[in-house]
């Protein structure tokens, strides 16, 4: 994480039509006429103070397609630094052997804080209250427990690894990412913009060489020569939550369905022509031999895992969505295309091997192993292993069949110029603020410092939507930087109606939010490492000859 107070690099964007433009709230009292294709219509950000500074530069990257900088609140004076304490279970929480977190009960809190100030640290307690979204009333979440106000991220440090060693543990953190709505800035926001009016190229989603391998989103625009691309869709990053880079939901890549939805969660739709739309799906799927046929529990991830769960309903803890937690099921039947990767995931159960034309050529138990060319197969765990080898005799045709429906339970149509990448909460429906954080899996019921780092808290970003012309709109920004604040769930949803989006939807964020223009990354990573890879990303590609 880079946390200096002046940006030391402000990337080239190539040649293109330019539009500088300075806004300042008391000369923009309503809505203004969109600048050269831009985003639109040009609305100070809701960011902040009033009367903040905000420049916006335009560039026309290709026909259709516009990019803008928005850099908001660029002057805004240094907050403090603080250490943010985990705060252990006092004798009062509901329960004692719960692990620390960042929030807890008052009580919890203000013990710890009386621990803290007896061993000399300069403790308070802060009552942390969300506000109410579409599905979730919001309010007082919990009290954290902080340490000290510091002029630099170096003396926030010291002070932790004082209190480190006095046995107790924190983070240090710059307070302009709590979210205070008094806050000065500065927000750093790009915004591409995709006229298919005008636009000739085609948006199509990437996840590289195979899906379970990540990449970064530079490296997918390079190897496809996109003129611009920004991340998109949750994914697997924890081997023990399944295989690294394996979308966790929804992902269709040229119109074929790889990867099964978290049931119901919303993700954007894109077509050839340029245009999109937000859609909540859910699917079928089922293999059928001579024998009869099974159900299907998911496609190209490792049998068991479910990662953001929202599978069956014989998953545990639950079969509805809920956002980085792995569910788990022992009884699985999945079926792998030779996408997923160059071998099938190694495991106890049965599996039946494929070969082009659907043919069992094998039933191989334990699972794992390489696929026939342009193969495929079926795994099964649990009691399913003994079903799916009454089905799959070798010599016989095995039928995999998989199909996604929209929010009425009706088959949604994919031709091979469809994408959908997945994502949530929805933010913006039908022009307004509508964020799912409930039904999307955001709201975890039993940990409500989940929701506090997650939703409530400024990250990096990115977004998706459609305006109401029927631009597809893209979005990202930058975050967990001292000059450049990022976006609460909250806060994103509020600037994605100022960019005049009609419907809009959260993509990954933190560490995986990416844009790339021209071949050059445009965001500044919040890794330390640099660019993180990824599960897949959205790309802008150029007209095909």
């Amino acid at each position: 994480m880079r946390v200096s107070g002046a940006r030391t690099k402000r990337k080239l964007l190539g040649s293109g039509v330019v539009l500088s433009v300075l806004l300042a709230a008391s000369t923009l009292p309503g809505p203004a006429t969109a600048t050269s294709g831009g985003p639109g219509p040009e609305r100070v950000l809701p960011l902040g103070a009033p009367g903040l500074s905000e420049t916006r530069t335009t560039t026309t990257l290709q026909a259709g397609v516009t990019l803008t900088r928005i850099v908001r609140g660029a002057d805004a004076p240094a907050l403090p630094w603080t250490v943010e304490m985990s705060i252990p279970a006092g004798r009062t929480s509901p329960d004692p052997d719960a692990p620390p977190t960042a929030l807890k009960d008052r009580t919890s809190a203000e013990e710890l804080v009386g621990v803290l100030r007896g061993g000399g640290f300069d403790a308070r307690t802060e009552k942390v209250t969300a506000q109410a979204v579409a599905d979730y009333a919001g309010g007082t979440l919990g009290w954290r427990v902080r340490v000290g106000a510091f002029d630099s991220q170096s003396a926030a440090d010291a002070e932790r690894s004082r209190l480190r060693a006095a046995g107790h543990a924190g983070a240090a953190t710059y307070t302009g990412w709590d979210g205070n709505a008094e806050d000065r800035g500065p927000w750093r926001v790009d915004v591409l913009t995709i006229d298919p009016r005008r636009f000739r190229g085609s948006l199509e989603a990437s996840y590289g060489a195979d899906l379970e391998q990540r990449e970064k989103t530079s490296r997918l625009a390079a190897d496809r020569g996109a003129t611009a691309a920004v991340n998109s869709g949750f994914f697997v990053l924890d081997p023990r939550s399944g295989a690294p880079g394996d979308p966790a939901g929804v992902g269709v890549y040229d119109g074929r369905t790889l990867s099964e939805p978290v049931s119901g969660r919303p993700a954007l739709m894109t077509g050839e022509d340029g245009r999109s739309r937000i859609v909540r799906t859910t699917w079928t799927g089922h293999i059928a031999g001579r024998a009869g046929k099974l159900p299907l529990d998911g496609i190209n991830r490792v049998p068991g895992l479910v990662r953001n769960c929202g599978g069956t309903a014989d998953d545990t803890p639950t079969s509805r969505p809920l956002h980085d937690v792995t569910c788990n099921d022992e009884d699985e039947l999945v079926a792998f295309t030779a996408d997923f990767g160059k071998r099938t995931p190694a495991g106890e159960g049965a599996e039946a091997v494929l070969d082009s034309r659907g043919l069992v050529v094998e039933l191989r138990s334990p699972r794992g192993g390489a696929l026939p060319e342009g193969g495929g197969s079926v795994q099964a765990t649990g009691d399913r292993a003994e079903a799916l080898a009454r089905l799959a005799r070798p010599g016989e045709r095995l039928r995999v069949r998989t199909g996604l429906l929209d929010g009425h339970g009706r088959p949604l149509s994919t031709p091979p110029s469809t994408s959908i990448l997945n994502g949530g909460p929805e933010l913006v429906r039908d022009g307004r603020a509508h964020v799912t954080a409930a039904a999307d899996g955001m709201v975890h019921a039993d940990n409500p410092s989940f929701f506090y780092g997650w939703t409530h808290k400024r990250n990096p970003r990115t977004l998706a939507g459609i305006d109401a012309t029927g631009r597809t709109v893209l979005v990202t920004a930058e975050g967990r930087d001292t000059d450049a604040l990022g976006l609460s769930i909250p806060e994103s949803a509020a600037v994605a109606r100022s960019l005049g989006l009609r419907d809009a939807v959260n993509f990954d964020g933190g560490g995986s939010t990416a844009m790339v223009v021209n071949d050059r990354l445009l965001t500044d990573p919040s890794d330390a490492g640099g660019e993180r890879p990824v599960g897949d990303a959205l790309l802008i590609l150029g007209r095909r000859d």
